[in-house]
């Protein structure tokens, strides 16, 4: 029997990771969008030869410089949507291989763009991570080297929280982390629930 799927979701500084944690500690595994990414620019990963292919200068130790890669995006606007045709195939396939091999009757997939790319499609149900707009820039401007302008050019590309409310299935306000592991923990019962009733 395939996992069931959940897809878990939010803006920057909504909690997604405290929350994405949380499964993990129920031993529920996460797939983890950026980290796959973050793995395919590493040395000998797979987005690597073809992302240097095109532009060398974002080769740096046998792996590829995300700031580097920044500096390309905005120095040429239509670099964005090269790069995401290399790697979200190489993303889709590392998503299907993580789900190929779990054994475990949930799958969580952490994805910050599920409803900007549309991924839920794929996924059984959807969990919404969010925070009051005041708490959510709080907590992202205490970021190290992290800047209110840096903070707002991130907002402008995700769906707004109010959009985002209105697609998910499932909703968790992040407030206190008690809040959350009760949460999680509730909703991990209750998709065993239906998946046995």
């Amino acid at each position: 029997m395939m996992p069931y799927r959940l897809g878990l979701t939010g803006s920057i500084g909504m909690g997604k990771s405290t929350t994405a944690g949380f499964f993990v500690a129920a031993g529920v595994p996460v797939w983890d969008a950026d980290a796959a990414v973050h793995r395919m620019y590493s040395v000998g990963g797979a987005a690597v030869a073809d992302i240097a292919a095109r532009w060398p200068q974002a080769l740096s130790a046998g792996a590829i410089d995300r700031s580097a890669l920044k500096k390309i995006i905005v120095a040429d606007p239509t670099a964005l949507t090269q790069i995401e045709q290399i790697v979200h195939p190489l993303v889709a396939q590392d998503r299907a291989d993580f789900l190929a091999g779990c054994t475990t009757d949930i799958a969580v997939f952490d994805i910050p763009l599920l409803f900007e790319k549309g991924t839920e499609a794929d996924m059984d149900a959807t969990l919404l991570v969010t925070a009051p707009p005041a708490l959510q820039r709080a907590r992202v401007l205490a970021r190290d080297g992290m800047t209110a302008a840096q903070f707002e050019t991130i907002l402008s590309r995700q769906m707004p929280d109010v959009e985002k409310r209105q697609r998910a299935m499932h909703i968790v306000e992040t407030l206190s982390l008690e809040a959350v592991s009760t949460y999680v923990t509730a909703l991990i019962a209750y998709i065993r629930e239906q998946r046995h009733a």
